[in-house]
């Protein structure tokens, strides 16, 4: 075999690692008696096959990755073979080489790289191998392109490690469920990754958090993400190119300036498989269903023994959770026996209309604790004998949603205009006012009530529930409460105020927290105009902004059959950067161009 040809694909970190990192730092399999400690990792120094060989039999193939000292596997998941087999490769350390096998044959004149980001650590400090990919075919020719990409949360935006991005000839929707892909790479710590030595063809390109590693996809249990479009790869491979070089992940800078050609948001598509999946009796007049798929429909819904009309339900937003109450006050059995009519999922996976009976059974704890009560009324809590209510008055977001009210159990008697609403100013004044009573539309037990007029700096305001005026569905009557709030005057708080422009559609707008896994504050908008933040304090947060084009209230999922993105979700980004840094005493004012972010 001519050699000659291949001696410019050898990787020159090979010869330059040798060079600055002398074999003998490190190479004992005894711990050093003292000195410094050893910090440099493990450099590679033989590589078979050469890299570059074309023709390697695809029958007992084996690789060999010789370093010069002893290491050990750190993670074998990490020792990643492009095009995948059925199986994962083999690995196992014999003296100082990484030996790589394989269970069953390699195809036929295919281009395979196996990639060791991430697998290798030196035997005594555990200092990380960079990584290496060693290229080989079975062919004649190596294949010479390459791509690179980004994969991250469709809802957070943040890079996903460990994704499993996959290529396909064949563009079939059901490729991605029943085929092993014709080229793959797993993503870094920063959502990362890039393919190389692939052929010139056209692609179906795929993301999987790959949780079996069988490197397909399994609806229900993994998220995906997909390409809008079919995608031909137009960049050759070269050892020069920035974006295949071996980082060290902690090295923000340079693995920030990577570019990405592809963008992959990942998202888990909702179940379609429809059925009951959990049941639960929640008190003695209360129980819940939950369903595996949402937007559940419903046709019939009734407890044997009671009348239809003495069902209370509610959907939560999703629809795939169901709250149930019996508006009774007789002794309920220790049973309730639930006919419900929905559409389910039969064998054949259509949706028909099916009939079940559910029983909700009181558990051993709920059985004793009631039996306890009854028997001896001094056993009884005082929340076991009033509607019990949760009331707040934050006064950071008094403004945008007044005072909030929530009944543990539905009412069957309301008296909300006796409420009482009343307003000291900074004289000591006392004025009262009216209120309105706005019900949650996803929540029949949650209310928010507004006072007719704004609120005023420097003011005390108080709402009075008077007692007796609201009875849930165990017969309890409302024990009276005051709440009282004052807008804040901390000369510390800041505020963010953003000017949009350009909205056409309808948008969530929300502040989040610095981790982007707590909404703080939360506004639907579909006209232009500002959105205020107010009250905030120092410390550092995100904007997200999400179009939601079928005026839901909530992010909707994407849906690979449909061919349909999860619905586009961006972060406000200030001063190059999606992380907002709020100093005490601070008045933010950005514009944004709705239409022009979301292009």
């Amino acid at each position: 075999m001519k050699l000659k040809k291949f001696i410019p694909l050898i990787p020159a970190s090979l010869i330059l690692a040798s060079l600055m990192f002398p074999s003998g730092c490190a190479n004992t399999t005894q711990p050093p008696s003292g000195g410094q400690k050893d910090t440099i990792p493990p450099t590679l120094v033989k590589v078979v096959p050469f890299p570059g060989t074309t023709e390697v039999s695809p029958v007992n193939t084996k690789l060999v990755f010789t370093f010069n000292e002893y290491v050990k596997i750190k993670d074998a998941n990490s020792v990643f073979l492009s095009p995948p087999l059925e199986k994962k490769p083999k690995a196992v350390i014999q003296g100082k080489s990484l030996v790589v096998t394989f269970e069953s044959p390699l195809d036929s004149n295919t281009t395979y790289t196996l990639d060791l980001t991430g697998a290798i650590v030196d035997n005594n400090e555990g200092n990380l191998f960079p990584g290496y990919t060693l290229v080989f075919s079975t062919g004649k020719q190596i294949d010479s392109l390459c791509v690179t990409g980004q994969v991250q949360d469709c809802n957070t935006l943040m890079p996903v490690k460990g994704a499993t991005v996959m290529l396909y000839k064949d563009q079939a929707d059901s490729a991605v469920f029943l085929q092993r892909p014709v080229a793959a790479a797993k993503t870094d710590d920063w959502g990362f990754f890039s393919i190389r030595n692939i052929q010139d063809t056209l692609y179906r390109v795929y993301a999987v958090k790959d949780e079996n590693n069988n490197n397909k996809y399994d609806p229900g249990s993994e998220r995906i993400a997909f390409l809008d479009s079919i995608f031909r790869p137009s960049i050759n491979y070269n050892d020069t190119l920035y974006e295949f070089k071996k980082f060290d992940m902690k090295d923000t800078a340079l693995c920030l300036a990577r570019k990405a050609q592809l963008e992959l948001n990942l998202f888990r598509e909702k179940p379609t498989k429809q059925m009951i999946v959990k049941k639960e009796r929640a008190g003695e007049r209360a129980a819940y269903l939950t369903f595996m798929a949402p937007d559940t429909k419903i046709h019939d819904l009734r407890f044997k023994g009671l009348p239809r009309e003495k069902v209370i339900s509610q959907f939560n937003r999703q629809k795939d959770s169901l709250e149930i109450w019996v508006n009774d006050q007789r002794k309920m059995p220790d049973t309730l026996q639930l006919v419900i009519k929905y559409d389910k999922t039969d064998s054949t996976g259509a949706l028909v209309p099916t009939q079940e009976n559910v029983k909700f059974a009181y558990t051993k704890e709920m059985r004793a604790e009631l039996m306890k009560k009854r028997q001896n009324t001094r056993n009884r809590k005082h929340e076991d004998t009033v509607a019990v209510m949760r009331t707040n008055a934050d006064p950071t977001v008094i403004e945008q949603y007044g005072f909030d009210i929530e009944f543990q159990y539905p009412l069957i008697e309301e008296a909300w205009d006796s409420l009482k609403f009343r307003s000291v100013n900074p004289r000591q004044q006392e004025a009262k006012g009216k209120v309105t009573v706005i019900r949650d539309s996803m929540n029949l037990r949650h209310f928010r009530v507004m006072p007719t007029e704004p609120f005023m700096t420097g003011y005390d305001y108080y709402l009075k529930i008077p007692h007796r005026l609201f009875r849930d569905v165990n017969g309890y009557y409302n024990d009276s409460t005051e709440l009282k709030v004052t807008l804040p005057t901390d000369e510390k708080l800041s505020s963010i105020t953003l000017e949009l422009t350009g909205v056409h559609n309808e948008y969530i707008i929300e502040l989040l927290n610095e981790k982007r896994d707590k909404v703080i504050r939360s506004f639907l908008v579909d006209k232009d105009g500002p959105v205020l933040f107010p009250y905030l304090k120092s410390g550092n947060y995100c904007i997200r902004l999400t179009e939601d084009k079928n005026r839901n209230g909530i992010v909707d999922t994407g849906n690979l059959l449909e061919h349909r993105q999860p619905e586009k979700v961006r972060f406000f980004k200030a001063q190059d950067t999606f992380l907002i840094k709020v100093l005490e005493k601070a008045e933010m004012v950005w514009d944004v161009n709705m239409e022009e972010l979301f292009q």
